[in-house]
């Protein structure tokens, strides 16, 4: 059974934090830590084109942002998922721990089903826009009983 009354909050809890995570690796990483010449590199390095790193950069930036914020909460999860993909197949042979020399695979597995749980269960409470059937008021969670 999912309890009524906190669910509306653990949505708000993970998309907060996938949000972050967003940001923490978009933002964070490819622009002031790797650089977005040296990401693009990087992508280059792995037979992508390097213009993608740009793209990447800012989806997840974005992304991260709208997810934060509650903006289309469905859409955007749904919507990271194949740079989700695409990091997951970056770390494919670098085995299971993430913190094996290149990162594992396991930490991109998890994001992908933690969007996959985000998309299916909405925005949560305190979101800034109402997703695509969703019932309910998403900018205030009804008082608990």
């Amino acid at each position: 059974m999912i309890d009524q009354k906190t669910a509306p909050y653990a949505a708000l809890l993970l998309r907060v934090g996938l949000g972050v995570m967003f940001l923490a690796h978009g933002l964070y990483l490819k622009f002031f830590v790797f650089t977005l010449a040296g990401t693009a590199q990087f992508f280059g390095s792995l037979g992508l084109p390097e213009f993608s790193a740009y793209l990447v950069f800012a989806a997840e930036t974005a992304g991260g942002i709208a997810l934060i914020l509650g903006f289309r909460t469905r859409l955007i999860a749904l919507a990271l998922i194949p740079i989700l993909a695409g990091a997951f197949w970056v770390h494919s042979g670098n085995g299971w721990v993430f913190s094996a020399k290149g990162g594992g695979w396991e930490y991109p597995l998890f994001l992908i089903m933690a969007s996959v749980v985000q998309a299916m269960l909405g925005s949560g409470a305190y979101a800034l826009s109402r997703d695509i059937g969703e019932t309910g008021d998403a900018y205030q969670v009804e008082p608990a009983e």
